[in-house]
């Protein structure tokens, strides 16, 4: 299996000779597009490396920055006495073994989630010390086998942890690891009287973390929250989310009718402009797809939200064939590994600050051969 020979290589030697010198060199922060030479594009390690350790974990986090990941990302949800932890959704069944715990399964309810129903376990009905009893397990287990191997072997950690981490890895590796966490569902937790935004905030404060010029992001799929966030006090660069359809959750509940395709236009982005240092595109947004699955033209969002101030960071960057366009898949195993370097070279050539990856290695692979190109051009 193509895919697993990468995994193996990866694990045995994360940081030898050339991997080792580009994993330690120093990130070029980037708070805005400024003048003069553009800033390196930024790897964001999605969920950590998740790729190949389950996600939202300690572990995959700090692989992720081992392997040259400038950023770590952790989601945002929070406990029943309101400790804000790491996990892609409030719902962990399918990222928790908590399904496989008797002492919980009167805890299964079905719960409206964005107007969504929902059934599962719930992170607002555990306690820290509950759900500290649980164990992380891969998400995606037919996909990611080589991940599974390590289920219940971390817990689920909070993000007092994950910045805990992220200030040993600076030491360790000589060089600034930033954080990029996600507010998950920020209406839905207002509702339940576990707001999200003030924790957030008061948390980086006392990690020392909340600057014009401190290595995080903080990004949101909604609108109201990151502008909460900023009249709380918030200095870090903040990026609004977009999705490649429907409409921020915050903007529905308003009646609002704006979409997320209204918040891409060049007028939406100007919009942006006026709250946000950038925004987070699904990465169809930026290269298409034709019907055949092939990549399509570049679309205009890059150069439009440039010329609005605006970073761009499209998501999410995979490198088995079943998420990869038709034209860069190898084999017919979908799992394989494909040519997910192409891929991200395509990307980086239209102007984006910075990419979102499961594979963090294989966006630094990428990001230097963009740069060596650029080098040898010059």
């Amino acid at each position: 299996m193509l895919r697993r020979t990468v995994v193996t290589g990866l694990v045995a030697a994360p940081l030898t000779g050339l991997v080792a010198a580009r994993a330690n060199a120093a990130a070029e922060p980037a708070s805005g597009r400024p003048g003069g030479r553009r800033p390196r594009s930024l790897v964001i390690g999605h969920r950590g490396a998740a790729g190949y350790r389950p996600e939202h974990t300690l572990a995959s986090y700090e692989l992720a920055a081992r392997m040259g990941a400038d950023y770590i990302e952790p989601d945002l949800v929070i406990t029943k006495d309101g400790v804000l932890v790491a996990r892609h959704e409030p719902e962990i069944g399918g990222t928790t073994d908590v399904a496989s715990r008797p002492e919980f399964a009167a805890r299964r309810v079905t719960k409206q989630l964005d107007g969504i129903a929902v059934t599962g376990w719930w992170t607002e009905d555990f306690t820290l010390a509950e759900l500290k009893t649980l164990r992380a397990v891969e998400r995606l287990p037919a996909v990611r086998q080589e991940s599974s191997m390590y289920d219940g072997r971390f817990d689920v950690p909070t993000l007092a942890e994950v910045l805990q981490l992220r200030a040993r890895l600076s030491r360790e590796l000589g060089r600034e690891i930033g954080v990029y966490p996600e507010t998950k569902h920020p209406t839905y937790f207002q509702g339940l009287g576990l707001a999200l935004e003030p924790r957030l905030l008061a948390t980086l404060r006392r990690h020392g973390l909340n600057g014009a010029h401190a290595p995080v992001f903080v990004q949101s799929f909604e609108t109201t929250n990151l502008q909460r966030l900023r009249r709380l006090g918030l200095r870090t660069r903040t990026i609004q989310l977009l999705g490649a359809a429907g409409a921020p959750y915050d903007l529905v509940v308003a009646g609002d009718p704006r979409t997320y395709a209204d918040l891409a236009t060049p007028a939406g982005l100007a919009g942006i402009a006026r709250y946000a240092n950038g925004i987070g595109p699904d990465k169809g947004q930026v290269v298409p797809r034709n019907p055949d699955g092939t990549l399509a033209a570049p679309t205009s969002l890059v150069a439009d939200a440039h010329r609005a101030g605006l970073l761009v960071h499209p998501y999410t960057f995979r490198a088995e064939n079943g998420f990869l366009p038709t034209e860069l898949r190898r084999g017919t195993d979908p799992d394989d590994f494909g040519r997910a370097i192409d891929e991200q070279v395509t990307f980086l050539r239209t102007g984006i600050d910075g990419l979102f990856t499961d594979q963090p290695d294989v966006a630094v692979v990428a990001r230097d051969e963009v740069a060596g190109r650029t080098a040898g051009a010059a």
